[in-house]
């Protein structure tokens, strides 16, 4: 419907907008470019994006190459779809396409403005991005934080372990979203503050309303000078304003709680006691002092960044062991051996589990956590295989495609995890084969603290219980089939009937 009404506006405008379409493509004419698909006026590529644009760009590469230019509206992208390309733009010019772009629908979530107070400064997203690695996300952050996963992890299985008692089919998906939620809330906020129970279900919708708002169209983004009118027009504009709105009025709330609060317990600080305490320390950063509008940002950057990555990765590992049963037993026997009469998997047995993690990569490959990595944007001019790149271009990387691509994979559609078992490929950065959680600059921080909580859940998961698809349905009745989103999640919800495994107590 937003899009409709687009193009009706857009015919209002089109004789102006040709004229200047017109007059930058002579002054283009000049530079080599990328190839690309030939862009329609106005709206440029937009029209081949599709449902599922990361499919869409995986196709549309295969035919132009592995850097590609198209137009977003008015808005030129580069698209590489190949390791080397990913490497280019993600290592050897990294610092030339570090920023991102001012996205309206994001800048209206993530406290954006606030970086326009820190934009002469510079370096105010590196000094951000060092509180990530060296603070919030350290490993001994991290580590601090296993007590609530084991619990969130525990709480799960023993609700699971109800309905195998029963016979019931539980929504495995639901199940996977209120564990994380649970857990990202209480290492944010603190206390037991529960996604699911929050003041009648408000923190659940505005969880739905914030993610949506994130994934949704905005003309603006795509149509700088008059996309604005469209986006009040359609009511986006006033959804974004008011999801924003709820958000800092719950940020606010919490962050009074903690300073009012008396702590007794210091060794269970959470994110909001560490970043209060730099407040109350004057810590600086760029040059300016660490605020309270910070701080919400933060906030908002680990609530909606670390809600659903987890969330979405064990839905589709379950839903691949499910169709792929030989791989599921070979999982299972691995984790039971190792753990052996244990009634729980530790974190501490983590490591000894080979398989698992080649499971995690297999999965990872097929469907990594953003099918496009977050858009950066070009600063300077640059040459990328010898093509022109001009400042304030976008650039995607397409993740997605490269985990699919039969030049680097054989049988790339099909679920192997063996065959990372000779290979020293890994997830963090540093083979850009594999780029679920990106590299460089902007490699996302929270990175091992995702990872931390989909291993043991998994690793859990599979130790207490065999599972079993609904009456009548087989392996190949599971869907894949992606829902579009800022992070691709599995359309269809994952339902399965859990049979609990006996595991005698230790003597």
């Amino acid at each position: 419907m937003a899009l409709h009404i687009l193009f009706a506006w857009l015919a209002l405008f089109l004789p102006l907008l040709l004229f200047l379409f017109s007059v930058k493509n002579s002054n283009n004419k000049k530079k080599n470019f990328p190839p690309g698909p030939p862009p329609l006026p106005i709206i440029g590529n937009l029209h081949q994006l599709g449902h599922l644009p990361h499919q869409s760009l995986w196709k549309l590469s295969r035919r132009y190459g592995p850097v590609m230019l198209i137009r977003l509206g008015g808005v030129p992208a580069i698209v590489a779809s190949s390791p080397e390309a990913a490497r280019e733009v993600l290592k050897t010019h990294d610092l030339d396409c570090c920023s991102r772009p001012r996205l309206v629908t994001t800048g209206r979530l993530t406290y954006d403005s606030l970086d326009v107070a820190f934009v002469e400064y510079g370096n105010y997203w590196r000094e951000l991005k060092k509180l990530y690695v060296l603070e919030l996300f350290s490993a001994k952050r991290v580590h601090s934080f296993r007590y609530i996963r084991e619990e969130e992890v525990g709480s799960m299985i023993e609700s699971i372990a109800k309905s195998a008692e029963s016979g019931t089919l539980i929504n495995l998906s639901q199940k996977f979203v209120a564990l994380t939620a649970n857990f990202t809330c209480r290492v944010a906020f603190g206390k037991a503050l529960r996604w699911a129970e929050f003041e009648d279900g408000r923190f659940m919708h505005l969880t739905h309303e914030a993610l949506a708002m994130l994934g949704s169209f905005s003309a603006s983004d795509y149509f700088p000078r008059f996309g604005w009118i469209v986006d009040r027009f359609t009511g986006l504009h006033s959804r974004l304003e008011k999801s924003f709105h709820n958000l800092d009025d719950l940020y606010q709330k919490v962050i009074e709680e903690h300073r009012n609060a008396n702590k007794s317990n210091e060794g269970k600080e959470d994110i909001i006691d560490l970043l209060l305490k730099m407040e109350k320390d004057q810590t600086e950063f760029a040059g300016l002092r660490l605020k309270e509008e910070n701080i919400k940002a933060i906030l908002m950057d680990i609530f909606l960044g670390g809600m659903d990555t987890a969330a979405i990765m064990l839905d589709w590992t379950m839903a691949e062991l499910v169709r792929n049963p030989r791989v599921m037993r070979k999982a299972q026997e691995e984790i039971r051996s190792c753990v052996g009469n244990k009634k729980w998997v530790g974190e501490d047995d983590l490591s000894k589990l080979k398989y698992l993690n080649l499971v995690l990569k297999e999965v990872m490959r097929l469907h990594p956590p953003s099918v496009l990595l977050l858009p950066r944007e070009t600063m300077d001019h640059f040459k990328l295989y010898g093509y022109d790149v001009d400042p304030k271009s976008r650039v995607l990387v397409n993740v997605w495609g490269i985990g699919r691509d039969p030049g680097l994979w054989e049988r790339p559609e099909e679920f192997v995890p063996e065959r990372f078992e000779e290979s020293s490929i890994d997830y963090k950065g540093n083979h850009f084969e594999l780029l679920p959680f990106g590299a460089g600059r902007r490699r996302c921080p929270g990175m091992s603290f995702a990872m931390a909580t989909v291993e043991l859940t998994l690793a859990n998961v599979l130790h207490s219980f065999d599972w079993e698809l609904p009456e009548g349905m087989t392996e190949r009745d599971v869907s894949i089939e992606e829902g579009a989103g800022i992070a691709v999640f599995k359309k269809v919800p994952l339902t399965l009937l859990p049979v609990k495994v006996s595991h005698e107590a230790n003597a």
